[in-house]
């Protein structure tokens, strides 16, 4: 990739309008047109950057141009708003200046997504570290939560910003982010009851409906089915590009990251469900006796399930509906409500219960991604509100949104022409006065005190006696009708009379941006925005856990009969002090253009762009910078980029970077008054000077690049010659060796022929004088070998003869030996032949004398009395059997002999269980009185902790000891002893969890059969004495720590301070006994055991959560706790084995 070292190079069109020329409004567009058709999206106006929306993705994000525009200098690289966003870090980070970015534009323009550019290239360039990512993680998950509860799908944006954000991220001297404050303005809650045409309610109820399990659903009371819902369009209810359910879960899981806990996550989803429900209840006209009018609600069944979400009795919130009571002073009064009443109370209170809970999240969020350090931080703002909006159909909202446009107007023009001037004051250049167009007058017709618009509305609304919007208009026409930027049919101005264009009813504005048209109807009841009082109270009756922190009006202990403040009179202090925050920090801006209303990329729309220029007034801006000069540079870039227009300055100058420039400047044909010196810049007034620069440096570099290419190509011709003569040399050489090698060779192999033929010669010589004495040495070794072999064979025959003769001997008298031994064989088994047949004729004999003398005792049931008699032998076998393998007497022991008989089986298991049932008797009737108490404590240990708890089976082993501090012996504790009058069944030193930081403190933790009691360790003065009652339940987690709490009753006496937090090596013995003297005790319930890794703890007004994670403690091998954040207690506990 080419990396360009100016905003100069290769530039489309032109990167700064500062330079345009000439300057008017269609070269402006034309410039805006020329670089969206070449994905240029950004331009400059000096250091504000211009964003166009592609309406696609480009790969102009990626993190390698994140490191591209890294500490690099504003103007060095293309427009890009990762080079504003650089040159906002590294002027807060490096000269300790608070800053601002200041993004506007109209809605579909894509001012969230660049706000969140800009998060992600400041999360990206900062520094590294468990901490530091946490805290970016959570700074940049606030924004799908925000948008999911705060943006909607619009006619122009299908996720447009529904409120405006102001978020200021707070960094440490290193830059590194710490925490961050989100404010939110003037949330469009009207939105919640009604949404125009083509348009969408907030994408959280949609999520919600699509993402949400079936159970999630069931237990909200819900159903998936999106026309089931009033408060729900259907038109738009599915929109291209956004997958609800999808967006579901990144919610969810981003709520869970910022530190929401999960029973806070399920309150805020019932508070939406109960929006949705809220739109469901219609109401029916009633007439009364005495003719008055009042409404009934038609179906009680989405009211009851709206109070079942709430904690609400059903009556209560039925009668705020149907009745509003006014209280003046000490009186009274009770009026019914009819229809068209209570649908406004209806729609009141579902406005005012969305806008609370969004205003209850930023301020949940700000408690997680504040800083928890107190030291002076830096800041970077970042705000994200509307744009200026012209609609066919103009409001109170869009009026509140102008008029706010119209303050961010004014401080641009203002703090732009502050930084024009300081520049020009720091540098030394003569300062001249610039006209412009001040939009003071039109914030004035707003805004004053007295006379504005604001102030004229508010006194309307709080005036007695009828009050409408036809009044507030007559008061318009009467009081600003003289005012040069306000038009109406009614007023006193006579030209306006037969102005067609302006209806009766309306009155007309003059912005900077351009006229608009707002409609009165509606403006004195959205400035009122009144919730009756019936609602608040109602609402604050409520068991939810967040009814009272959002509606604390409704307290009937703090009943304020004064008005609440209007909603224009909100709008206008928070502007205000928006405003004065804006001015003490450095302003960066970032003026965001649609190129069309379709939505569609590679369409640009000249007609809306040039809209969006005027009422954004970039003309001025351009104006403003050009008014004195119109382009300055630093001089070292300034001589290193110009230094090859003067002989004197090229290739390198050697004095100080401001004589060159200026020797360059004397050398070039530019007038001097095209040009000024300040103390570390040049200041160029025309940019067809700088033009003229660049023509002049382009010819150059085309002069330089011929003369690098003639010296390059001489350098490669000498080069090649060089090589060429090199080679021949070494060609040379090499065959001037091969030949001296052949000659060589030929000599060698000439020397060794004649040298092998004279060997072969003395060679054979010697052969035949070897061969003639080798056949005398084997004539003599072959006469000898005759003469000894004839030796032997006569020496053999002799041998022979002898053998011969003795083997004849041999086999004759085994002949003979065999003869006899044969004879007496016969005679032998003739003998046992005999002998056998005897033997069977006598038990033949026997058998039928036996037979004779018992056939008269066999009868029919011989077959029974031989199966018994069989079967009490086999009987007789087997306990006898058993009764030599019978097993130990100990209970514990599980071995059993085999059956050997499968007919047995029965008789075999039940003889197995009365023999244990016997052994377990007799083991019992061993046991004392105290050693049966601490085997009934071992069983209860059982039930409460057996495959519940890891920490259980190590403490089995572990008699349960009780007094272990010896209490009534050890005079250390006889104060302490003398102080509890009951009977102390056990007494431990635990650890009490400090509550600030999660550090331990060592307690005397004693239990008697009334009381809890801590006392301190060294002093054995009582800290806290808790009674049995009070004690709502024991907390204690899955795994193998010794942490416990005791959670105390709401209301008691002892839960004044919250509960305790406590840990201790006899965790299973402490527990167990405390659930036994609780199961006893006569004026207590049972004490309930929690075992749960994550649960929650009353410290004093706070609820936090403690929870328990597998890691690696830094104290070893034991658990430690520490404290993540104002809700979380994290325990660490080792990893077993």
């Amino acid at each position: 990739m080419e990396v360009k070292t100016s905003l100069l190079d290769n530039m489309i069109g032109v990167g700064d309008m500062v330079l345009l020329e000439p300057l008017s409004e269609d070269s402006f567009i034309e410039n805006l047109r020329k670089r969206f058709d070449h994905n240029e999206i950004y331009t400059y106006i000096g250091s504000v950057v211009i964003s166009m929306n592609p309406y696609r993705s480009l790969p102009i994000f990626t993190p390698e141009k994140v490191e591209e525009y890294r500490n690099r200098n504003f103007y060095e690289l293309s427009p890009h708003i990762y080079a504003l966003a650089d040159e906002a870090y590294r002027s807060l980070r490096d000269q300790d200046k608070d800053q601002c970015i200041l993004i506007t534009g109209e809605s579909g323009a894509g001012k969230t997504e660049a706000s969140k550019l800009v998060m992600s290239y400041v999360a990206a360039v900062c520094g590294k570290g468990q901490e530091v990512n946490k805290v970016k993680e959570q700074l940049l998950q606030s924004n799908p939560v925000l948008e999911a509860f705060g943006n909607a799908k619009t006619v122009r944006n299908d996720n447009s910003s529904r409120f405006g954000k102001y978020m200021d991220i707070e960094f440490d001297f290193k830059g590194d982010p710490l925490g961050g404050v989100i404010s939110n303005y003037l949330l469009e809650k009207s939105r919640v009851v009604k949404q125009p045409r083509g348009e969408r309610n907030f994408h959280v109820f949609y999520q919600l409906l699509s993402g949400a399990s079936d159970d999630t659903l069931k237990k909200l009371k819900l159903d998936r089915d999106f026309s089931k819902y009033n408060y729900l369009s259907l038109d738009s209810a599915v929109v291209n590009g956004l997958d609800d359910a999808a967006n579901f879960r990144t919610v969810r899981n981003a709520m869970q990251i910022v530190g929401f806990m999960e029973d806070e996550v399920q309150s805020v989803l019932e508070l939406v469900a109960a929006v949705l429900k809220l739109g469901d209840i219609e109401f029916k006209p009633e007439s009364r006796c005495n003719g008055t009018d009042e409404s009934r609600i038609k179906d009680k069944n989405d009211l009851k399930e709206m109070c079942e979400l709430l904690g609400i009795e059903q009556s209560v919130l039925e009668r705020a509906f149907s009745y509003r009571t006014v209280e003046a002073r000490l009186e009274k009064v009770s009026t019914t409500l009819n229809v068209a009443q209570a649908y406004y109370a209806r729609d009141a209170l579902a406005k005012n219960l969305y806008s609370r809970l969004f205003s209850w999240l930023v301020t949940r969020i700000n408690e997680s991604i504040k800083a928890q350090t107190k030291a002076r931080h830096k800041v970077m703002g970042v705000l994200d509100i509307y744009g200026f909006e012209i609609f066919e159909d103009n409001s109170f909202e869009q009026f509140i949104i102008n008029y706010c446009n119209e303050k961010l107007q004014q401080i641009f023009i203002e703090l732009t022409l502050r930084e024009e001037q300081e520049e020009y004051v720091r540098e030394g250049i003569e300062w001249t006065n610039i006209e412009y167009f001040n939009n003071a007058i039109i914030c004035d017709l707003i805004e004053n005190h007295q006379n504005g618009i604001l102030a004229m509305l508010d006194e309307e609304c709080l005036r007695p006696g009828t009050v409408t919007d036809e009044t507030f208009l007559d008061k318009l026409n009467t009081i600003c009708a003289e005012h040069q930027h306000f038009e109406s049919r009614l007023s006193k101005s006579s030209k306006f009379l037969t102005d067609h264009s302006l209806p009766h009813n309306c009155f007309r504005i003059q912005h900077y941006a351009g006229k608009v048209l707002y409609r009165a109807e509606g403006f004195v009841d959205k400035n009122n925005d009144l919730l009756y009082r019936d609602l608040s109270q109602a609402m604050y009756k409520a068991n939810h856990s967040l009814m009272k922190q959002l509606f604390p009006e409704g307290n009937p202990t703090k009943v304020n009969l004064k008005r609440p403040p209007t909603a224009g009179f909100q709008f206008r202090a928070s502007v205000g002090t928006l405003m004065k925050n804006l001015q003490t920090k450095n302003p960066n801006y970032i003026r965001c253009i649609k190129p069309n209303d379709k939505k569609a990329s590679h369409i640009f729309t000249d007609s809306l762009v040039c809209h969006q220029v005027r009422y954004l007034g970039l003309m001025e801006n351009v104006r403003v910078r050009r008014a004195g000069y119109a382009f300055r540079q630093a001089y070292e870039p300034c001589l290193e980029r110009y230094k090859m227009l003067c002989k004197r300055t090229w290739p390198h100058w050697r004095g100080p970077a401001r004589e060159g420039v200026e020797v360059l400047m004397a050398d070039l044909p530019v007038p001097a008054e095209e040009f000024s010196y300040g103390r570390s810049k040049i200041f160029i007034r025309n940019p067809r000077t700088l033009f003229f620069l660049e023509e002049r440096r382009r010819q150059c570099l085309q002069d330089l690049a011929t003369l690098i290419q003639k010296i390059y190509r001489g350098w490669k011709c000498r080069s090649h010659f060089l090589l060429l003569k090199k080679s021949q040399i070494v060609v040379a050489a090499w065959y001037r060796r091969y030949a001296q090698e052949k000659k060589y060779q030929k000599i060698k192999s000439a020397t060794t022929v004649v040298q092998s033929y004279t060997r072969g010669w003395q060679a054979r010589k010697l052969l035949r004088e070897l061969k003639y004495q080798k056949r005398c040495e084997e004539a003599v070794t072959t006469i000898s070998a005759f003469w000894h072999g004839t030796q032997a064979r006569m020496e053999l025959r002799r041998l022979k003869q002898e053998a011969r003769n003795k083997r004849a001997v041999t086999v004759i008298w085994a002949y003979w030996q065999g003869t006899k031994a044969r004879r007496e064989l016969r005679t032998l088994k003739e003998e046992a032949r005999r002998k056998h047949a005897v033997a069977v004729i006598w038990a033949y004999w026997q058998g039928l004398k036996v037979r004779r003398e018992y056939r008269k005792f066999f009868r029919a049931n011989a077959g029974k009395k031989i199966y018994d008699f069989t079967i009490q032998r086999i009987m007789q076998k087997y306990f006898l059997g058993l009764k030599s393998t019978m097993p130990s007497v100990s209970p514990i022991d599980k071995s059993w002999p085999a059956n050997p008989y499968r007919f047995l089986d029965g008789v075999h298991t039940e003889l197995r269980r009365i023999f244990h049932l016997w052994r377990c008797k007799k083991y019992r009737s061993q046991f004392t009185e105290e050693k049966k108490a601490v085997y009934e404590e071992k069983l209860e240990a059982s039930k409460l902790f057996k495959d519940k708890k890891a920490l259980y089976p190590s403490s089995v082993s572990q008699p349960f000891k009780g007094d272990y501090l010896e209490i009534s012996k050890n005079p250390k504790y006889q104060k302490l002893n003398s102080a509890v009058d009951e009977k102390v069944l056990l007494a431990d030193v635990v650890n009490k969890i400090n509550r600030a930081n999660g550090k331990g403190t060592a307690r005397i933790f004693l239990l008697t059969k009334k009381s809890v009691v801590l006392a301190d360790q060294k002093t054995g003065q009582v800290k806290a004495s808790v009674p049995l009652p009070d004690l709502a339940s024991v907390s204690v987690s899955t795994q193998s720590d010794g942490f416990f709490a005791l959670r105390l009753k709401e209301g008691s006496a002892s839960a004044v301070k919250g509960d305790f937090l406590l840990s201790s090596e006899h965790l299973i013995e402490i527990i167990t006994k405390l659930h036994r003297t609780g199961a006893t005790a006569a004026d207590s319930e049972q004490l309930n055991v929690d075992i749960s890794d994550e649960f929650l703890l009353q410290f004093k007004h706070d609820k936090v959560c403690v929870k328990f994670i597998q890691g690696a403690p830094k104290n070893g091998n034991s658990a430690s706790c520490k404290r993540k954040n104002n809700r979380l207690l994290e325990v660490s506990v080792p990893t077993t084995a």
